[in-house]
């Protein structure tokens, strides 16, 4: 017998579904509580018709704050994304994830001076810093930098995590939450072993979250395990119960039309266990020289995202 609810609303029901989109309309279409933008969302947002007032704003904005061209062109891109950010926010009634610049991604200290000027532009147009989750890549500099900014009270989200040396790092600096992405890593193992596709119980993403998800728990952390970066429902669906999801708008609409029944598959655990020890940075950096796919994966994104957002800088820059 087919469930009175579609799969959308279902797993809405086990897990905090986040949209993972800068587009306002699919955003209110399916009603998520929180959303999340990146360098690249953002560049296909500033394509978007109704979104041109907010590069015009920020362009603005930018030139009344310095004369220096390529400050103003970086304060342009940080103003960019805090509009659409208080768009979206108009809109979900939780948070909104808001990234740090790629480029800064093996610069701790520059991570932390730009999560600060994020969360102040926020401030200014009258939104507290508990609605924002400022996002950076899970490098090692990053981790310490979130650990930092979590002190202060800025929460964040440790994005480009493909490894379990990188959640258990994350854990132990006690971030706000994690993206594991688990598309990214079903990618790489397609590639690498030249299979075309994998079962959902087999699939090396949902593995991989399963297993954070699990040790997050037993171990009593309290860093939110937020799946991200999805190939299909199937993933969507095996990992159904995961604190959050963040799932892009054709995939939420698959799972909004589809009306079988889904199984939590995630459980809190009933045994806690002690913390282990903290990870040191020597030990990190070897557990990831040991992981191809996530010393791979990791690169790769970085540089992929720091290409949109020069992309989405030089889109502005012709509008001053």
């Amino acid at each position: 017998m087919q469930a009175q609810l579609s799969q959308l609303e279902q797993l809405k029901t086990m897990t905090t579904v986040v949209a993972d989109t800068g587009d306002i309309e699919a955003i209110a279409k399916f009603s998520p509580m929180d959303a999340t933008t990146n360098p690249s969302l953002l560049l296909k947002a500033a394509a978007i018709p109704a979104y041109q007032n907010l590069l015009t704003e920020a362009v603005n904005w930018a030139k009344s704050q310095t004369k220096d061209k390529a400050i103003e062109v970086s304060l342009a891109a940080d103003k960019l994304s805090v509009l659409i950010g208080l768009e979206i926010l108009a809109i979900v009634p939780g948070r909104i994830s808001t990234e740090v610049d790629a480029r800064l991604s093996f610069d701790k200290e520059a991570s932390m001076v730009k999560a600060r000027q994020l969360i102040a532009m926020y401030q200014e147009a009258g939104i507290g810093k508990e609605r924002i989750l400022i996002k950076m890549a899970s490098t090692w500099e990053g981790i310490q930098a979130a650990k930092q900014l979590e002190q202060e009270g800025i929460q964040c989200n440790l994005t480009l995590l493909f490894s379990f040396a990188q959640a258990k790092a994350c854990a132990e600096a006690q971030v706000y939450l994690i993206s594991p992405f688990v598309g990214r890593i079903l990618d790489w193992h397609k590639k690498d072993t030249g299979r075309d596709s994998y079962l959902a119980a087999e699939d090396p993403g949902v593995i991989s979250v399963t297993e954070i998800y699990n040790y997050y728990k037993q171990h009593n952390y309290n860093t939110v395990v937020m799946g991200a970066s999805f190939r299909n429902i199937d993933e969507v669906i095996a990992l159904a119960g995961c604190d959050r999801l963040t799932i892009s708008p054709p995939l939420m609409s698959e799972l909004s039309e589809n009306y079988q029944q889904i199984t939590q598959q995630l459980m809190p655990a009933t045994n806690i266990q002690e913390k282990p020890a903290s990870l040191t940075e020597a030990q990190f950096r070897w557990e990831m020289n040991q992981d191809a796919m996530a010393t791979e994966k990791l690169a790769e994104g970085i540089r992929n995202f720091a290409t949109d957002q020069c992309k989405l800088e030089s889109q502005l820059s012709q509008l001053f």
